[in-house]
């Protein structure tokens, strides 16, 4: 197989690439031009019961859980190697696809192969269970097992790097998968499926099936042989998605979306917090969960930083995605698009300044939005509350560090937070007030994948990254050994001396 966009996109079932079993499928649209690159199969239930039944089968009967560890590893960095090779061809699919600046897309890339061999380490190295002595009468040992088979439902920003980052830990623990791909940025998940193939992982471990979230992802939500749902995107499918799998009892990892603060205090190292709070929100295309979409800044240094960031907006290059040297992109559909421009009417609506850069004249047909700021915000308004999941920034000043708290919490997610202070004493105090799953102190958004990701509130249930994701992706099982002749009572056993004092 080819990533060939002149062929419809395929489903990736029990190890062969197979169409619909309706013979249905659904455009995919260019988000620079509009204009369709290819037809995807069109997953239904029928599609999501084969390939269930597939990861199932290959999870109960295969080899793929009973493999010895170095054996399962040496696939997972198999898979690893192969992303490497093709890091320009993944890199370009997915600019092509989700409208993403090249130069963005190839760090990802990269990131994607670091989420299988950090697993294979993680996985041998850290996945280990713990004994304890109890007096001279018992062992007790834990051990963690694989789950069974494994929903994954990932979101069109950034799709390979987030898809790898849930297919990594769910592979290398020795469960089977079924991943769902957003219908919006299929193409990478259908190269993902090529390189797993050629990987030459056992029939049924991995499946993946193209398709909507009413019809594929509901069907694989609600299947019952599908024990874990890991999936990212907006709260309120996340919401319904909870819902519809309640009957199962399905175990549930939920990156939701959020409206994330940046605190930018006057003694901060001004033109760092500039560079941060600009990147933060500008890059891919403000398309990301933790994007600082709402920037506080004091009042004693507020007129000079707005009016940097006005500079910056002007400067950043709006363009091509294939074009290095593009900064902010096209948003990924159309339908995005009028939802992120619906929100600049709310906004001025609302009373704001809507201060933006400038989409050349040629880019017309596309999908995109200027990097936009929204003055003069008041915190309750709906584009301080709601996320917009664009390149938009809602600023707002604060006096004091008690009042910047109480505005930073008062929104309904909770995902992620920046603060910007010179007085690292503050840094701390405010980074533990607010609330939020993960808060960078003068830095912008830096992963370390040793240590969890997710949010609180609106913003997710749960923690992946790091051995955190063992918690999700296994089983916790505990053994006890009795190594002595412990007392056991005697239920029933007849009691001479009693029996013969009753009967007396």
């Amino acid at each position: 197989m080819s990533s060939n966009l002149k062929d419809p996109v395929p489903h990736y079932i029990n190890g062969e690439f197979v169409s619909s079993e309706s013979g249905e499928t659904f455009a995919n649209i260019s988000p620079y031009s509009n204009e369709v690159l290819n037809q995807v199969s069109q997953g239904m239930k029928e599609d999501i019961n084969a390939a269930v039944l597939a990861a199932k089968t290959a999870f109960k009967k295969g080899e793929w859980g009973t493999l010895k560890l170095n054996e399962r590893m040496k696939y997972i960095n198999k898979i690893a190697d192969l992303i490497d090779r093709d890091i320009e061809v993944v890199a370009q699919l997915e600019s092509l696809d989700t409208g993403l600046p090249i130069a963005q897309t190839k760090k990802m890339v990269g990131r994607a192969a670091d989420n299988f061999r950090f697993y294979a380490e993680m996985v041998k190295n850290r996945m280990s269970g713990e004994a304890y002595h109890v007096d001279d009468e018992f062992i007790n040992y834990t051990m963690q097992k694989p789950v069974g088979v494994a929903g994954l439902i990932t979101p069109w920003n950034a799709p390979f790097m987030l898809e790898t980052w849930k297919v990594a830990p769910a592979l290398a623990t020795g469960n089977t998968v079924v991943l769902k791909p957003a219908e919006w940025s299929p193409l990478t998940a259908h190269k993902l499926s090529e390189i797993i193939h050629e990987a030459g992982l056992p029939q049924g471990v991995f499946n993946i099936v193209h398709g909507f979230g009413e019809e594929a992802g509901a069907a694989l939500v609600a299947h019952s042989d599908v024990q874990l749902i890991s999936f990212t995107g907006e709260t309120k499918t996340g919401s319904e998605i909870m819902r519809n799998g309640a009957d199962s009892l399905k175990r549930y990892s939920m990156e939701l979306g959020g409206k994330s603060p940046i605190i930018v205090f006057e003694d901060c190292e001004f033109d760092r917090a500039l560079d941060a709070c600009v990147w933060g929100i500008f890059s891919f295309n403000g398309e990301r969960c933790t994007a600082n979409s709402r920037l506080f800044v004091q009042e004693s240094i507020s007129e000079r930083f707005i009016t940097a960031l006005k500079e910056r907006v002007q400067n950043i290059i709006v363009g091509d995605p294939s074009h290095a040297e593009t900064e902010v992109g096209p948003l990924i559909h159309r339908d995005h698009y009028e939802n992120v421009k619906r929100y600049l009417a709310i906004a001025s609506e609302e009373g704001c300044e809507v201060y933006s850069g400038q989409v050349p004249e040629h880019l017309s047909n596309g999908n995109f939005v200027a990097p936009t700021l929204l003055l003069n915000v008041k915190n309750d308004m709906k584009v301080a509350q709601e996320e917009i999941f664009g390149p938009v920034l809602t600023v707002m000043t604060f006096k004091t560090e008690e009042e910047v708290i109480e505005l930073a919490n008062d929104v309904p997610y909770g995902l992620a937070g920046y603060v910007w202070t010179s007085d690292m004493k503050r840094g701390h105090r405010v980074a533990g007030a607010v609330e939020a799953g993960m808060l960078w102190v003068n830095s912008q958004n830096v992963r370390d994948l040793r240590i969890p990701f997710g949010g609180s509130k609106a913003s997710g249930i749960g923690r992946e990254g790091g051995h955190y994701a063992f918690e999700f992706y296994t089983e916790m099982k505990v053994v006890h050994v009795a190594v002595g002749d412990h007392h056991i009572q005697q239920f029933g056993k007849k009691n001479k001396a009693a029996s013969a004092r009753t009967k007396a």
